[in-house]
């Protein structure tokens, strides 16, 4: 059907009618303005200024420092656990001999162990090697050497010597099946060497450096110990 200019009039004010019925009225029901949003232009809105991103910056910084200084402290308080039955043993010799005897006890769990117990004997055989390199960078870095510069250079090499077969045996210990019978009788014939080592320090060797030494050398002996130990705890 053709349109004629009063047909296209009549669909002009019907779109007029609806759109007027969606509009808002007052209370006297007269049409009210409705306000268009305005955008903000796009220059004029406000760009970070450079404070304002040296303001951020610095508190993340700052959030990431007081981060490290708790992680830091908890560090700190974690060695001075570790190292503090040392420390309270007494001199460095009756400290040294308090090490060893915490040692004995951890081969005595794990010759409790069970062949089944595979998981106990690997965080046993973990925790036996950081107590020995802790241990041995006591003793290597400053024990060995006050023997050497006392005279007794012989003895120190021998005890740093049984040092490199405790290593020997922690490497074949870790790569061993621990549910090998072969196993637990490496960890015995280990204890029966190691203690057989202690016992040299304790009995001979430490009393014989100890009475080379002044009373204010073993006392500095005795800080330089628990300082190394502090490395590694």
């Amino acid at each position: 059907m053709a349109t004629t200019p009063a047909t296209r009039t009549r669909a002009t004010n019907a779109k007029r009618s609806a759109a007027a019925k969606t509009e808002a009225r007052d209370s006297d029901g007269q049409f009210t303005a409705q306000a268009t949003p305005k955008r903000t232009p796009a220059a004029a809105r406000k760009k970070p200024t450079r404070t304002d991103l040296n303001a951020t910056t610095g508190q993340m910084l700052a959030a990431g420092a007081a981060g490290l200084a708790v992680g830091l402290a908890a560090n700190v308080a974690r060695k001075l656990a570790v190292q503090s039955p040392t420390y309270f043993a007494g001199e460095w010799d009756e400290a040294l001999k308090a090490e060893h005897e915490l040692t004995l006890k951890v081969f005595d769990a794990i010759e409790a162990t069970t062949e089944s117990n595979t998981t106990k004997r690997s965080m046993l055989l973990a925790n036996l090697k950081h107590m020995l390199a802790k241990h041995a960078l006591e003793e290597e870095n400053t024990v060995y050497p006050a023997m050497r510069d006392a005279g007794e250079a012989e003895a120190a090499d021998h005890l740093n010597n049984d040092h490199g077969y405790v290593k020997q045996y922690l490497y074949d210990l870790t790569i061993m099946p621990k549910d090998s019978p072969a196993w637990i009788a490496k960890i015995r014939q280990f204890r029966a060497d190691i203690t057989k080592h202690m016992r040299e320090e304790e009995t001979t060797l430490f009393p014989m450096l100890k009475g080379k030494l002044t009373p204010e050398k073993n006392k500095e002996l005795t800080a330089a110990m628990n300082k190394e130990g502090l490395k590694i705890a």
